[in-house]
C-alpha cells in the first residue's frame, strides 16, 4: 500500500479514536479498503482488507486500537456490572489452594495457587518410607512460575519432565502468547537453571540415563513441528536425529508407560506412524513400529515384552491389540479389546497388573478396568446422566489404584482415585465453590434434537431449578464441532452468574467432535462440514420449539474452530440469534487455507479440504464467513482476539468485522476486542486477568437480552 495512504489512514484512524474516547462513539472506526486481487481457480478476487496482514504496519495497529477504543466506549455502561460479575465470580474460587499430590519416582508432586497471585506454585515433597505422601517432608519448590513472570504481562509453562534420577527438570515457557516455547534445564539440587537450551520446542523427553534429552522442534514459519534432536545435557550441541518432511504430519516425543521406550510419533489427521528407541540407549536409532500406511491410525504403549496397539485398522472406533516386539505387524496380533460401533476406544493406560480401557458411549466417558492376573473386566459407573470423566494421569507404572476426575456441569471438579482391584473409588478432593453455592439449586439433562437428516444430535444443559419453559427464558449455547473433539459437558463456577440471573446454559454436540465415535467426526470435516452448522442451527431450533427459549433471548458462543461456527451460522440464519460471541474465530476460510505459508495450513487439508482442488475449494468457499457476508441484518456481534494468536492470526477477526461493518443493513452492535499486549489463542496466560475477561464476556451477553445487573 502506498505510504501516502497509510499516512491518511493513519491520522484517520487516530482522530477517529480519539473522538471516541472524549466524544463518545460518533462512528465506528473504518479501514480504508485498498484493491488486492488474488487468482483463484482463473476466478480473480479482490479483497480490499488483504491489507491488514500487514502485522508490522503502524497503520493496523492504529486500526485495532481505534476497534479497542470503540468497544470500550460502546460498553462503557457495562463497566459496573462487568465489576459485579467479576467480583461474583472471585468470590466462588478458593483464591489460596493446593492440587491432589501425585506420586512419580520418590517424590509426590503437585500445585498449590496464592491468594493475589497470578500463576501456580509448581512444588514437590519426598514420599515417606512406606511411599505415602509426607505433609511434614520439606517442600521443594520447582517452579514458581508468579516469580518467573514478574516484569512479563504473558507467560505460558508448557512442558514439565523430571529426569528418571529425580534430580533435574527439563521445563518450556513461552512468553509472547504466540506458542513458541525455549527449553530450559533446572537442577532441582543446587536450583540453577540453564537455558535456553533451544527455541521453538514442541515437546521433550529425557533418556534413562539422566543425561540425555529428546525434543522436537517446529519450523519457524509454518509452526510445524517438524525435527527431532538429541541433546548430550553434559556438553555438546543439538543433534538432529529426525525430521519429518510431509507437510502433512507433525511430530513429537513421548515415552512408553514402562518408560522402557522413547517414542518419535509423526501425525497427521488420518494417519499415524511410530518409531521406537530403548530408553536405555539413548545414542540408537530410532525403529518404526509399523509403517505409515494412508488411513491408519494407531498409538504404542509397552508392557512386559509385549507391545500394546491400539489400531484403527478394520476399527473404526478403534481396537486394542497386542504384538510381539519381534514381529509388530498385523499378521502376529492378538486381539484383546475388539471393536464396537457404539463405543470409542479413545485411549488405553497401561499398568504393570492392570489396563485401563478409556472409552465415550452414547457422548459419556466411561472406564474399563481389566486385570491381567485374574482376568476380566471391570466397569466403572457414576451417579449422574449427564457428567464428564477423565484419566488425570497415574505416572507410577506399578500402581494399584488408578486417578481419575468426575465432574459434571452441577458438580465440582473432584478428584478420585479407584482401586484397580476392587473397583471402589474413593474421593480425594472436590474443588471447594465459596459463595454459598448449592449444587441442589440446579439441574443437568441430556437432550436430543433431530437435525434435518434425521440424525439425533445430543445436547447437555444446565440451568437453576424452576426456570420457566415457556419460551421466556434467555438461553446461552455454545458449540465447537472440529478435530474431533467433544466438548464434554464439564463443571464452570463462573456460569453460575449466568443460571442465577436466569439464563439456561447449553452444549450442541454437533458433527465434526467425536460424541459418537470417530462416524461424528468424519460426518463433520472435509465435504460434510456442512453438517456441523446445520446441526447447531437445528439444536438451536429445537431449543426453541421445545419452549427453553426464543429467538430474541437465544445468544451463542464459539471459539476458533467453533468461532468459525458462528460465522458460518450468522450468515445462514442471521434471525435466529439475539447476540453472538465470536472467540478468536477462523472466519477468512479462502484466504487463509490459500496461502500454504501460514502457519498450519497445509496440515489442515485433511480436516477442512485441500481449496488447490476445485470441488474442495467450492465446497469451503460456499461456507466460509468471510466470503458469504451478505447485505442484510445481522444479530449483535462481540468478536475477540489477541494480536499475538499464532493458531487464528488477528487479521481474520479484523477483516471480518471491517467487512461485516461496511455490509450489514441492522443498527445492532459490531464490536471487536483485540488484545494488543502478549497474549495467545486461549487469550490472558493470568487467572485473574482471563477471569476479567469472562466477566466482560459474560456482561456483554447478558446485556443483550436485557440483564444489567
Amino acid at each position: 500500500m502506498p505510504s501516502s495512504s497509510i499516512s491518511c489512514l493513519l491520522l484517520a484512524i487516530l482522530v477517529n479514536s480519539a473522538r471516541t474516547l472524549l466524544a463518545g462513539p460518533l462512528q465506528p472506526p473504518v479501514p480504508k479498503q485498498v484493491e488486492h486481487v488474488s487468482i483463484w481457480h482463473g476466478e480473480k478476487v479482490n479483497d480490499p482488507y488483504f491489507w491488514l496482514r500487514e502485522k508490522t504496519n503502524p497503520a493496523v495497529s492504529a486500526y485495532l486500537e481505534a476497534e479497542n477504543a470503540y468497544t470500550a466506549a460502546m460498553t462503557k455502561e457495562l463497566q459496573p456490572f462487568s465489576d459485579v460479575l467479576y467480583k461474583e465470580m472471585l468470590g466462588r474460587i478458593k483464591q489460596t489452594d493446593l492440587s491432589v499430590p501425585t506420586r512419580d519416582g520418590g517424590y509426590y508432586y503437585y500445585s498449590r495457587t496464592e491468594e493475589g497471585k497470578q500463576y501456580p506454585i509448581h512444588c514437590r515433597r519426598k514420599m515417606s518410607s512406606t511411599g505415602t505422601y509426607d505433609e511434614k517432608a520439606a517442600e521443594v519448590v520447582l517452579l514458581d512460575q508468579n516469580k518467573m513472570a514478574q516484569g512479563l504481562p504473558f507467560l505460558s509453562l508448557g512442558a514439565m519432565e523430571v529426569s528418571d534420577d529425580d534430580r533435574q527438570l527439563l521445563y518450556t515457557t513461552d512468553t509472547t502468547g504466540f506458542r513458541q516455547y525455549n527449553l530450559f534445564l533446572k537442577d532441582l539440587t543446587s536450583g540453577k537453571v540453564v537455558g535456553p537450551l533451544a527455541e521453538r520446542v514442541t515437546s521433550v523427553n529425557w533418556a534413562a540415563d539422566n543425561r540425555h534429552a529428546f525434543f522436537a522442534t517446529e519450523d519457524a514459519v509454518t509452526k510445524r513441528s517438524d525435527k527431532i534432536w538429541r541433546l548430550d545435557l553434559q556438553g555438546g550441541k543439538p543433534e538432529l536425529i529426525f525430521e519429518e518432511t510431509d507437510e502433512l504430519f507433525g511430530t513429537s516425543v513421548g515415552r512408553t508407560k514402562d518408560r522402557r521406550f522413547l517414542q518419535v510419533v509423526s501425525y497427521s489427521t488420518d494417519t499415524w506412524e511410530t518409531r521406537l528407541l530403548p530408553a536405555s540407549e539413548p545414542k540408537g536409532v530410532f525403529m518404526t513400529f509399523l509403517p505409515r500406511e494412508k488411513g491408519h491410525k494407531y498409538t504404542v504403549d509397552h508392557r512386559a515384552g509385549l507391545f500394546y496397539v491400539r489400531t484403527n485398522k478394520g476399527a473404526k472406533n478403534f481396537r486394542l491389540v497386542t504384538a510381539p516386539a519381534a514381529a509388530p505387524d498385523p499378521s502376529h496380533w492378538v486381539e484383546l479389546i475388539p471393536h464396537r460401533p457404539d463405543v470409542l476406544l479413545e485411549g488405553v493406560e497401561l499398568f504393570q497388573d492392570f489396563l485401563v480401557a478409556v472409552e465415550k458411549r452414547e457422548g459419556l466417558d466411561r472406564f474399563r478396568v481389566h486385570d491381567f492376573k485374574k482376568g476380566g473386566w471391570r466397569d466403572t459407573t457414576f451417579p449422574e446422566t449427564v457428567y464428564s470423566a477423565f484419566p488425570m494421569g497415574t505416572p507410577e507404572f506399578t500402581s494399584t489404584t488408578f486417578r481419575l476426575n468426575y465432574q459434571s456441569m452441577v458438580t465440582p471438579s473432584s478428584v478420585y482415585e479407584m482401586d484397580m482391584t476392587t473397583g471402589k473409588q474413593t474421593l480425594l478432593k472436590q474443588t471447594e465453590v465459596l459463595g454459598g453455592f448449592d449444587r441442589n439449586n440446579y439441574a443437568t439433562e441430556r437432550l436430543w434434537a433431530t437435525a434435518r437428516d434425521g440424525v439425533k444430535v445430543p445436547l447437555s444443559i444446565v440451568y437453576r431449578k424452576g426456570l420457566k419453559r415457556d419460551g421466556s427464558a434467555p438461553l446461552y449455547l455454545y458449540a465447537y464441532g472440529s478435530y474431533g473433539l467433544g466438548t464434554p459437558p464439564t463443571f464452570s463456577s463462573s456460569r453460575f452468574s449466568l443460571l442465577d440471573r436466569g439464563m439456561a446454559f447449553a452444549i450442541a454436540h454437533i458433527r465434526g467432535g467425536n460424541e459418537l465415535g470417530e462416524v461424528w467426526h468424519d460426518d463433520g470435516m472435509l465435504m460434510k462440514k456442512l453438517n456441523t452448522f446445520t446441526d447447531f442451527i437445528d439444536s438451536a431450533e429445537f431449543l426453541i420449539k421445545e419452549k427453553w427459549t426464543a429467538k430474541d433471548r437465544l445468544v451463542i458462543e464459539g471459539g476458533s474452530a467453533g468461532g468459525l461456527l458462528m460465522g458460518a451460522v450468522t450468515n445462514l440464519r442471521p434471525d435466529l440469534f439475539k447476540a453472538v460471541h465470536a472467540a478468536v474465530p477462523f472466519v477468512d476460510v479462502m484466504n487463509t487455507m490459500m496461502d500454504p505459508s501460514l502457519p498450519l495450513t497445509v496440515g489442515e487439508y485433511l480436516e477442512w479440504g485441500n481449496p488447490n482442488e476445485k470441488p474442495a475449494f467450492g465446497y469451503m468457499r460456499a461456507y466460509s464467513p468471510y466470503d458469504n457476508i451478505d447485505r442484510k441484518a445481522y444479530p449483535a456481534i462481540l468478536v475477540t482476539t489477541s494480536f499475538n494468536d499464532s493458531q487464528v492470526m488477528y487479521w481474520e477477526p479484523a477483516k471480518y468485522v471491517a467487512k461485516l461493518r461496511a455490509t450489514k443493513t441492522d443498527p445492532n452492535p459490531l464490536l471487536l476486542k483485540c488484545k494488543m499486549e502478549p497474549a495467545g489463542h486461549g487469550g490472558a496466560s493470568g487467572r485473574y486477568d482471563r477471569l476479567k475477561d469472562t466477566a466482560f464476556e459474560y456482561a456483554w451477553l447478558l446485556s443483550q437480552v436485557g440483564i444489567t445487573k
